[in-house]
């Protein structure tokens, strides 16, 4: 019995991790922050220049996201006219090996 709990345990958390992985990639726009970020530290016009498509309430939605999941952080620096830079985490670089295998996913089925 307790083997069974355990396996059942075991399944919970796999689930809580592949929702949390799902929180953090999933959104339109967010693989595309990631990779946009990268290793540097961007300000809010850089990204927003470099992802026309997306629109500013949006971007703004997706970027708090990110940051309430402990993927990107913000500095906000009190300078005339604002500034304010974006930047991943530690953790939030530790995704970014992991692009490429969701770029291998979806190369077999694109269009020729």
């Amino acid at each position: 019995m307790k083997d069974s709990n355990r396996d059942v345990t075991m399944a919970e958390r796999d689930q809580l991790v592949l929702r949390r992985t799902l929180d953090i990639i999933c959104g339109k726009w967010r693989l595309f922050i990631l990779l946009n970020l990268g290793e540097h530290t961007r300000r809010y016009g850089e990204l927003r220049r470099m992802m026309p498509d997306v629109s500013e309430k949006v971007l703004i939605q997706e970027l708090k996201s990110l940051i309430s999941l402990g993927v990107l952080e913000k500095e906000s620096f009190s300078e005339v006219p604002p500034r304010v830079e974006y930047r991943l985490t530690t953790k939030g670089r530790g995704i970014l090996p992991h692009l490429n295998s969701l770029h291998l996913i979806g190369a077999p089925f694109m269009e020729d």
